[in-house]
Formats: C-alpha cells, sequence, structure tokens
C-alpha cells in the first residue's frame, strides 16, 4: 500500500520533467543583437550662410550606407529645431543626443509640406552605396519669426527596412544664423590667427631628415594653403622661427640622410623659396607677425619635469627674441598655451624671466583651458589680466581666444568639418553683434592638432568677410584694451604636457650632452648654433603624434653631440684586450707618478681636466690635477700623482671632464701594475742591512783589538789582509812557518828582513 502511494508521486514527477524537457527543447534560441541600421549623412553646401528673414535656402549633400540592409523608398528631409538661440551660452547648450537611438532622436522635426524641402530617390539604397541630395527650403517652411538668432537645421534620411520598417536611420545638423529685419547693433573686430608651425625635420646643416615639411610648403599643402588666406585677407600669423630657420637652408639646397647614412639630393629648393618669398610679401602687405618660443616646445611638460628641463622654456623664448631680427620690426615674441598647460603655474613662469622679455610680448590661451562655468564672459574683449600667484607680477595680460568660434558642430563627429566651422564662427560673431552697441573684439584660433591640411581654417578666413565683422590683428585688439579685468586661471590636473616620458628622457639626454660641450668651450657663447636649435627642436610639441620620427631625431642629435665632445680625448698607447682596450702603466713604490696625454681635435679653445678612478681597490689614491686651457689642435700631458698600499694590478677609469668636473666622452679602462715592497718587505730589508752593518762592525772590532793586544805585530804586504780576523775568539792560532811568512807560535807574526809596520796591511793606517 505504501509503495503505491509512493509510485503516483514518482510517476507524476517524471512527467513533469519530461514536459519541461520538451517545452526547452522546443523554445527558439534568443535571436544575437542586431546592428543598428545606420547612414552617413553629409552636408556639403549651405546658402546663404546667415540668411535674412524672406530668404530661400539651399542644402546640398550625400547619403551613403554604413550598414549591411538595403532601405526601400529612402528619402531625405530638410528639418529643424525651432528654439530660438539667442546667447553664446545657448549654443553650447545644445544637445547631441549621443545617447538616444538614431530613430528616437526628435529635437530636428522634418518639413515635409512642400516638396522642395525633401526629395525621394527613385532607387533602394543598397550597402555602401552613395546617392546626392539637394534641397531647397522656402522661407516660410521654417516657420521662425524674422528676429536675430540661431536655429539648429539639418537633414535626416529615411528608408524601410525588411525587420524594422520604416525608419530615421540617418541625421546631419549645424547652425543656421538668422539675420533679422532690424539692422546689427554692432561690428565684432576679429583677429584669426593661423599657426604655422611643422614638426622638425632639419638634422643640421644641409641635413634633413625627410621630405614632409618640403611637401607641406607646396600650393596643395598644408603650409601653402595656410599661406594663401593671407594674400587677400588680414590674418595674425602665428610662427614657430625654427620652422622659418629650416625653410630658409630649405631654399639654399638640402639633402635628406638616409637610415644607412647615405643621402640624396632633396626636390623642394624651389618651392621653399616660393613659400618665403610669399611669407615676406604678406607681413609687408601688414599681417602681424607673432613668433613662438623656438622650436614651440612642450612648456607644461617641460616646467613639470623640473631640473635642467623646464630652463629649456626660457632659453627657448630667449631664442625667439635674439632671432626676430630678420622679421623686425614686424614681429612680436608670443605665447601659445591650451588646455592645462594654461594653468597659473605654467602661465607664469613661461611668460616672463627670459632674457629679452618686453611688456610688448603677447600671451595666448585658450578659452576652452576653463570650464563652462568659469569662463571668462568674450563678447566685448579677449584680453584679461590672468591671475598667477606664483610670478613676481601676480598677474598675466592675457589674449583669450575664443574655443567656441572653431568648435564647429553642434553634432561631434562633423565638427572639424569645415562647413560646420563656418556656421559656427558665423553663428557665434552674429550673437555678439547683435547683444550690444559697444565695441566688441574677439581672437579666433584653431587648436593644435584641429586642421591638418588647412581646409577648416579656410573656411574660417572665408567668414571674415561677413558683413557683421571688422578684421584686425592681435596688436591692435591689445592697444584697445588699456586696463583688461582680472580673472582667476584656469585650473589643471596635476600633469599636462603632450610628450611622452621616453620622448622628455631624449630631451633630456641631449640637454646632458650639448651642456656638457658649453662647460667645456672656454667661451660658452662660441656654442654651435645647430646645438641649441637641436635641443630646443627635440622639446617641440609638434612631436606630438610622431613618436618614432622624434626618436630618430633625437638620437641623430645626440650622436652628433656626442662625436663633438668625442674630439677632447686621451691618446695614450693602449692594450687590445679584445673588446676593449687599456691603458697600461706601472707604479714603481708606494708614491710614484704615471703620464696622461689628452689632446683637443675641435676648433674652438676647451677648458678640461682629467680624474682617474680606481674600481677594483681601495687603497690607490690620486692627486687629481687642475684644469688647463688647451686650443684647438694643442695636446696636454699631467703627471698622475698615485699611491698604493699593496702590490698588485688596479682596474682604473681615466676620464676626461670639463670646467664644471662633467665627464667628456666615454671613459678609458686603465691598468695599474703596483709594485713597491710593503711591511713585510721593509723588515726584510731592514733586517738585511742590520745584517751587513753589524758584520763589519765585529771585523772591524776585532781587529783594533788583536792590533792592541799586539801593537809589535806587522804582516807583509802579500798577506791577506783579513788573514787573522777569520780566526773566532779562543781558538789556538796555528804557528806558521817563518820562511814562508806564517805566525809564530805564539800568534805574533814574525818579523820579516826588509819590512816595516807601516807597510804591514794590519796597521793602524790600514
Amino acid at each position: 500500500m505504501f509503495r503505491r502511494r509512493l509510485r503516483l508521486p514518482a510517476v507524476l514527477g517524471a512527467c513533469l520533467l519530461v514536459a519541461a524537457s520538451a517545452a526547452t527543447l522546443s523554445a527558439p534560441a534568443a535571436a544575437e543583437p542586431v546592428d543598428e541600421p545606420a547612414v552617413q549623412v553629409s552636408i556639403d553646401t549651405f546658402g546663404p550662410v546667415a540668411p535674412k528673414a524672406g530668404e530661400q535656402v539651399v542644402i546640398k549633400g550625400r547619403v551613403t550606407n554604413t550598414s549591411s540592409v538595403t532601405f526601400d523608398a529612402p528619402q531625405a528631409l530638410a528639418c529643424i529645431d525651432r528654439t530660438r538661440l539667442a546667447s553664446t551660452s545657448a549654443l553650447d547648450a545644445i544637445s547631441t543626443e549621443q545617447n538616444v537611438p538614431m530613430d528616437k532622436r526628435d529635437s530636428c522635426s522634418n518639413l515635409t509640406t512642400d516638396s522642395q524641402t525633401f526629395q525621394p530617390f527613385d532607387q533602394p539604397l543598397a550597402p555602401k552605396q552613395t546617392v546626392q541630395f539637394s534641397l531647397k527650403v522656402p522661407w516660410k517652411e521654417w516657420r521662425i519669426n524674422g528676429d536675430t538668432g540661431v536655429y539648429v537645421v539639418g537633414v535626416t534620411f529615411r528608408g524601410e527596412t525588411p525587420n524594422d520598417g520604416r525608419v530615421m536611420a540617418g541625421r546631419a545638423r549645424l547652425l543656421m544664423p538668422v539675420i533679422g529685419r532690424q539692422p546689427l547693433q554692432r561690428t565684432v573686430s576679429t583677429a584669426l590667427v593661423v599657426p604655422l608651425r611643422f614638426r622638425p625635420t632639419q638634422l643640421g646643416g644641409r641635413n634633413f631628415a625627410n621630405e614632409a615639411l618640403a611637401k607641406a610648403l607646396a600650393p596643395t599643402g598644408s603650409l601653402g594653403r595656410l599661406l594663401a588666406l593671407g594674400r587677400q585677407r588680414k590674418v595674425t600669423w602665428l610662427v614657430d622661427p625654427a620652422m622659418l630657420d629650416e625653410i630658409r637652408q630649405l631654399g639654399k639646397g638640402y639633402v635628406i640622410l638616409g637610415q644607412n647614412g647615405q643621402t640624396t639630393s632633396g626636390t623642394g629648393q624651389a618651392t621653399a623659396a616660393v613659400w618665403l618669398k610669399e611669407f615676406d610679401a604678406t607681413t609687408a602687405r601688414g599681417n602681424q607677425v607673432v613668433l613662438l618660443p623656438y622650436g614651440d616646445p612642450d612648456v607644461a611638460g617641460l616646467l613639470d619635469s623640473g631640473g635642467p628641463l623646464k630652463d629649456l622654456v626660457g632659453r627657448a623664448r630667449t631664442k625667439t627674441e635674439h632671432s626676430g631680427g630678420e622679421l623686425a620690426p614686424t614681429f612680436t615674441n608670443g605665447l601659445w598655451l591650451e588646455g592645462g598647460a594654461a594653468a597659473s603655474r605654467y602661465l607664469g613662469a613661461a611668460s616672463g624671466g627670459f632674457a629679452g622679455a618686453t611688456p610688448d610680448d603677447l600671451n595666448l590661451v585658450s578659452s576652452s583651458s576653463w570650464t563652462a562655468r568659469t569662463r571668462p564672459v568674450l563678447t566685448s574683449t579677449p584680453v584679461y589680466d590672468v591671475l598667477t600667484p606664483e610670478s613676481p607680477d601676480h598677474a598675466v595680460r592675457t589674449v583669450i581666444a575664443d574655443s567656441a568660434l572653431t568648435e564647429g558642430g553642434p553634432d561631434p563627429e562633423t565638427a572639424n568639418n569645415p562647413l560646420q566651422v563656418r556656421q559656427r564662427f558665423a553663428a557665434v560673431t552674429a550673437l555678439i553683434a547683435a547683444a550690444g552697441k559697444s565695441a566688441a573684439s574677439v581672437v579666433a584660433l584653431p587648436p593644435r592638432g584641429w586642421d591638418p591640411n588647412g581646409t577648416a581654417t579656410a573656411a574660417l578666413a572665408g567668414s571674415l568677410s561677413l558683413p557683421w565683422i571688422k578684421t584686425t590683428d592681435l596688436g591692435t585688439i591689445v592697444a584697445t584694451s588699456p586696463k583688461p579685468q582680472p580673472v582667476k586661471a584656469p585650473t589643471a590636473p596635476r600633469t599636462n604636457g603632450v610628450l611622452s616620458e621616453a620622448q622628455l628622457q631624449s630631451v633630456s639626454q641631449l640637454d646632458a650632452a650639448t651642456s656638457t660641450m658649453q662647460n667645456l668651450l672656454v667661451d660658452g657663447s662660441q656654442l654651435p648654433d645647430v646645438m641649441t636649435q637641436a635641443l630646443l627642436r627635440s622639446a617641440s610639441t609638434s612631436w606630438n603624434g610622431y613618436p618614432e620620427e622624434a626618436q630618430y631625431f633625437s638620437s641623430i642629435e645626440r650622436g652628433s653631440a656626442n662625436q663633438q665632445l668625442g674630439k677632447v680625448h686621451l691618446v695614450n698607447a693602449s692594450v687590445d684586450r679584445g673588446l676593449r682596450k687599456e691603458i697600461k702603466v706601472n707604479l714603481a713604490g708606494s708614491k710614484g707618478t704615471f703620464p696622461l696625454t689628452i689632446t683637443n681635435e675641435t676648433d674652438w679653445s676647451v677648458r678640461v681636466g682629467i680624474v682617474v678612478t680606481p674600481v677594483n681597490r681601495t687603497d690607490l689614491k690620486i692627486k687629481t690635477p687642475q684644469t688647463v686651457v688647451l686650443g684647438p689642435g694643442q695636446k696636454w700631458t699631467p703627471r698622475i700623482n698615485a699611491s698604493a698600499e699593496q702590490n698588485g694590478l688596479i682596474r682604473a677609469n681615466a676620464q676626461v671632464t670639463n670646467a664644471a668636473g662633467k665627464p667628456v666622452g666615454k671613459s678609458q679602462e686603465m691598468l695599474i701594475q703596483a709594485s713597491q715592497y710593503g711591511s713585510v718587505g721593509w723588515i726584510l730589508v731592514a733586517a738585511a742591512c742590520a745584517l751587513l752593518f753589524g758584520t763589519s762592525f765585529v771585523r772591524i772590532y776585532r781587529r783594533i783589538r788583536i792590533e792592541r793586544r799586539n801593537p809589535a805585530a806587522v804582516t807583509t804586504t802579500t798577506e791577506p789582509a783579513d788573514s787573522a780576523e777569520s780566526e773566532e775568539p779562543g781558538e789556538a792560532a796555528e804557528t806558521p812557518d817563518p820562511a814562508h811568512g806564517r805566525h809564530a807560535a805564539n800568534g805574533v807574526p814574525e818579523e820579516t828582513p826588509g819590512t816595516s809596520l807601516k807597510e804591514g796591511v794590519g796597521s793602524k793606517d790600514g
């Protein structure tokens, strides 16, 4: 009975398990997420730039299918956000809708009443296919009033897909400034600052790393396009003087130095000469030139590094001040900081304190360095006194470029598009012109790396012809702002450099070699300009994005500096030890000297010293000689005073040094053979001397004693002088035969006829 009761639940459980399994097996697999079907909408032309009330607007562009689906019944439609924007801050607050799916974005309403405001396409839009559109929007279709303001307008794309039906798959927007029926209250004095800078390519003299600069100078190159802007318009050139030096050398002739050391003739000599001539012509027509610190160095990176590197900022500014003679009086010494590099600790340190600093120096900072909440108001003047507690004056007169003039948009993906930049510039300046009656000035300065081919900057220059714009330059704007208002400097992160740690390390190594060379020279001002220029170029912000070229440049310049240092070296004969060579000298005695010879093969007088340092022993003591001056081609052979307490081989390094005690070139290995007695040796020598003098004293004493005991005793001249001395005290003397001159039995020699005591060897005289 109990078994039956258990059997029923078991059967029911099994049935449920089978049913669940069947349901699981029959359920369809979860569908993988499918990418949102999308197209790219590009607006190529928009006109007029700022329509007046009543004017028709023409919009042309392209649609490219970037998805994998085909859109049926495709069409392009003009759209508008009818919210009127009446201030520059309102432009900054436009929503980008980046987190909203494309089909759900509704800030730009489609225009469908007039057939000219939308364009159906005859064929479906297949993947990777591009079609053109052209829309004409009558003024009434915008359905806005005639007041001056800015509106967000654009073009949307709609089409049908197999899975989603009809969707909006793409959109492009731009800013449309509208000039109302009431005339604008004022003109806006606008200074367009055009940066002319390029990464270094000159490796010294006629040697260049590549043709990149020469190609950029061509009419179709980036620098060629930018230069063309100053032919018919008033602009302010912001120039790296290091680039101008390179262009001058290109115009004189140059070669390309290959990786294998071979050279090929450069091809851009004529192009460089034409560019430089045209640049001089634009300055002659009145375009102001502001020279950056030489090489346009990474100010924040160098100052954050501290030590010798931070001094390069002042040296770069001094170099610019001295190199401006070829452009005087049309040049101004300037500084350009943006982002975190505009913090007070950088601005205060880089704006002054260098040789040649003047009150006329210009300091340019981008308004994007501040947050939107703390940004200075730039609708009247761009000139402010930025507070810098770290600087001696506690404030730096600064020209703040309005970054809103170059931001483009409102969609981030098209912000750098030349058309978008043009429309943003027109919108911002139109709002400033409509905001009051007093004078207004703005500065437009493209940010670094913003416009690599110069097309967006060309769009800015074209906007200078707008009716409410009055072109001017930085000098005029500063002159019309005699009493700038104070403003706090922007905040910044802890470090703000653009060069990598490896790049800064290369700069540090080149700086060490250059400083060693300068301290080696008797007259440090004779340091070749090419070495100073190479050092400053190695720290350029233009290397940002070109790490391999930067590394190649630094390695070549370090090799050149070390080659000069290697011309001051030791010339002593060395012993070949396989992979190394050693100078071998002998040191006899506990103290001694040995010579070392230094030669100067450079073209300058140098002050050198020499330091010998033991490697494997601590008992070697070396007296370092005083430094001396060597003229070109001269040698110096000091004698090195040394002492060692023990015998044996001592390994040491001989190092040539400059006046500051810094190593010059590579050290030379030495092998010193110390050969001296030591304490045990001196004991043995003393014992030997004592034995020698002791035995001599004993012999002399015995002779004197014998003479005193036998005053009449004599010896013949033919007897050995010390025959009697060979006997030890107390021994019995042998009795010699008188006939042969031998001693008698009593030990007293017998007298031989014809002899005298005075002639005897054993006499007192003897």
